[in-house]
């Protein structure tokens, strides 16, 4: 496929796309940065315990 043929279908798609509206667009954003730091903290607790139970058996076997 040629590089002009290509950006053309590019442009073409991208005025087919129908952008969402502010009132839609905030409650998503809520969302995601929602959902962001409740995964962003419960990998944090997960590291914590790991790190922990490792520590515990490095102490346990002498290492």
């Amino acid at each position: 496929m040629n590089p002009g043929k290509y950006m053309k279908e590019v442009v073409k798609e991208g005025k087919r796309i129908r952008w969402p509206k502010r009132e839609e667009l905030w409650p998503a954003i809520a969302v995601v940065i929602c959902i962001t730091v409740f995964v962003a903290i419960f990998l944090a607790l997960e590291d914590l315990t790991a790190q922990n139970i490792i520590n515990q058996l490095k102490q346990a076997f002498g290492k």
